[in-house]
């Protein structure tokens, strides 16, 4: 399957080697080298993918961040130089869905965006089934969730963790075990990450965000899932 990645990197070095290997792997890779163009390339660019670098002139890859998850759910894995645990938080809590640190493999880089892309279509697992409780459905193949038939339009990252919560239905989950299980057992990081995606699952498959009826908060535990019937069903 052809994919298309959206390359945003102010170093044409860089972007020249990092396109090399993604071409290598059958990508068709588009390049912009600030944060404006890249905007303006995401317009009219149906893309599968984004890799974006942090420091760069016009607008910095925050800014593009927020601004491509406040619009859409495309993938992206954020692309600098910065390794300290607060740019880590930042980038996740703004939407990213994977970091690497400069310097780095490009091979490293084309298996994490192959890993990435395999879980946003569905194709983890020989599992071909959806699960449903209360008024939500999630399709695990296609990673589609609806609410009331209408889609939840979620991150990869945000259906990692509501599909992480399903698998553990009704059993409470620290922060730790939600970090390990989701985000990786080797990412040694802040545990409020975990807050900040809960909330934004709450804000879009709850009634009511602040009084929750299913993701619930056990204090000074964790959260669970709780179970109103949740059924599980083959297609």
């Amino acid at each position: 399957m052809e994919r298309k990645v959206l390359l945003i990197e102010d170093e044409s070095l860089i972007r020249e080697i990092v396109a090399d290997y993604f071409e290598r792997e059958q990508w068709t890779v588009y390049e912009a080298e600030n944060g404006k163009q890249a905007l303006d390339m995401l317009e009219g660019l149906n893309a599968d993918l984004v890799i974006l670098d942090i420091l760069m002139p016009e607008l910095d890859g925050w800014t593009v961040c927020k601004r491509i998850r406040a619009k859409s759910a495309i993938p992206i894995i954020i692309l600098t130089a910065k390794s300290e645990e607060d740019d880590k938080m930042l980038g996740f809590e703004l939407g990213a869905d994977d970091y690497v640190t400069k310097p780095f493999s490009p091979k490293v880089l084309v298996a994490r965006a192959k890993t990435l892309m395999k879980r946003v279509e569905g194709t983890v697992g020989k599992e071909d089934h959806m699960l449903s409780f209360g008024r939500v459905t999630v399709n695990k193949r296609s990673h589609r969730v609806e609410m009331e038939g209408l889609e939840v339009e979620l991150t990869p990252k945000e259906f990692d963790l509501l599909l992480f919560l399903c698998k553990h239905r009704g059993k409470v989950l620290s922060r730790q075990q939600l970090l390990h299980g989701v985000w990786d057992y080797h990412f040694l990081g802040d545990t409020r990450i975990v807050d900040v995606h809960i909330s934004h699952l709450r804000d879009k498959i709850e009634t009511n965000a602040r009084n929750p009826e299913y993701i619930v908060t056990i204090r000074n535990v964790g959260y669970k899932l709780a179970e109103p019937a949740m059924k599980e069903s083959y297609a």
